[in-house]
């Protein structure tokens, strides 16, 4: 696919930079936040042309969000997501090209409304449920995370509900998602320019320019998580990632 910055037009550039900041907001800590620039991108540029443009530009807030909470990630709860999330990349490679972009959605959103709402009824209830210790729920994360942050950069509901049922603190919860997806990320790259030729020196001229965009993103989210309390942050979470699950029913 080729991509010609000379072709970007205002409308395109506006929705870019707006994309890129709240990008830069969610990697570092206000989450939930992903499908905002996702359609907003996809607007701007056509489905496979916009995964192409996000994927460098979501490496930047990962390098970003790392740098600042790198040491609170929790490496076993991120070493047992980890392996089932790169077979989930592989899958969604093979699948991203033939399931549609509604089935796709409306999939996502009934699996993370479905966990999100056992999430909460186990807080309600204040039980202590035994299967987030259990090694088939982190495959069974690991897996829908891979396959779809493959097809639509859209891993972050998923991963928020597990990190969640990892009982991590803020900071921990953070760190380890920034940690995270900066990995898959990062291996997403080589799948995409070798497998769907959608990243090419165009495109990353183009995300070169994104990066001051990121970057204060990255500061506001920063300074708004800092004044979150830790109950109010996973409260936050919780609704963010429910109103992700529902508009992905709507958009």
């Amino acid at each position: 696919m080729h991509f010609d910055i000379g072709n970007v037009e205002a409308y395109q550039w506006a929705l870019a930079i707006l994309s890129g900041m709240v990008i830069g907001m969610s990697k570092s800590g206000l989450t939930g936040l992903t499908l905002m620039f996702i359609p907003l991108m996809a607007i701007a540029f056509g489905g496979r042309f916009s995964t192409g443009l996000l994927l460098p530009m979501l490496c930047v807030g990962d390098i970003f969000a790392v740098a600042w909470y790198r040491r609170n990630a929790d490496w076993k709860s991120l070493l047992k997501l980890l392996p089932s999330a790169v077979v989930g990349l592989a899958v969604g490679v093979v699948v991203g090209g033939r399931l549609s972009d509604t089935a796709f959605r409306y999939l996502l959103g009934a699996i993370i409304l479905a966990l999100l709402g056992l999430r909460v009824w186990e807080d309600v209830h204040k039980s202590q449920p035994r299967y987030p210790q259990a090694r088939w729920f982190a495959v069974v994360a690991g897996l829908g995370a891979g396959i779809t942050t493959m097809i639509g950069n859209a891993a972050g509901a998923i991963t928020s509900i597990y990190f969640l049922s990892m009982r991590l603190s803020k900071n921990s919860f953070i760190g380890t998602a920034a940690w995270f997806f900066l990995i898959i990320n990062l291996l997403k790259v080589p799948l995409q320019v070798f497998f769907w030729k959608n990243i090419s020196l165009g495109t990353l001229t183009f995300n070169a320019i994104m990066v001051p965009a990121v970057a204060a993103g990255a500061a506001i989210g920063i300074l708004a998580v800092g004044k979150i309390p830790e109950k109010a942050y996973r409260i936050f979470v919780m609704a963010m990632t429910g109103v992700a699950g529902i508009l992905l029913f709507i958009l």
